[in-house]
């Protein structure tokens, strides 16, 4: 099956039922997604499909073949950094770090469907978890983001 993962071209020979993750990480050696719950629960293995975020770790790699999967390794372009991954430095977001790629491309979605969110919004979007709490700079970096305009 051939699988787009960060605008390149990839051909796999894997069951289809296999979770994207393992694909992502075991087959293409792409480490950004990561395991923290195995049940679509934690968002640590999100990903965007299509410009959605997809809890990759439950999601079948048959299920993105021939769609646009995004990693946070494809998010920056031609060594710029998307706004929010600039956020994410400016306002010092990570603390252990494990959680911040899918949570980066859960507010890339959110910001592509609301340019300008209330802290509701974020609230109501932003469902990972970080086990180290850095929920109120997470809002702080969405909204400093979302101030400079992205490209989402």
């Amino acid at each position: 099956m051939k699988l787009n993962v960060n605008g390149k071209s990839h051909a796999l020979d894997v069951e289809p039922e296999m979770p994207l993750l393992w694909a992502l990480r075991d087959e293409l050696d792409i480490k950004g997604p990561k395991f923290g719950c195995g049940v679509a629960q934690c968002g640590s293995c999100t990903v965007l499909l299509n410009g959605e975020p997809v809890r990759s770790c439950v999601y079948p790699v048959s299920g993105a073949a021939g769609q646009k999967v995004i990693t946070i390794e494809g998010l920056a372009d031609k060594g710029r950094l998307h706004a929010i991954q600039q956020a994410w430095i400016d306002h010092q977001v990570p603390q252990c770090g494990y959680c911040q790629g899918g949570q980066m491309l859960a507010a890339v979605a959110l910001l592509k469907k609301k340019p300008k969110p209330t802290d509701e919004d974020i609230d109501a979007a932003m469902t990972n978890i970080c086990r180290c709490g850095t929920y109120a700079r997470i809002r702080t970096a969405i909204h400093a983001a979302a101030k400079k305009g992205t490209r989402a």
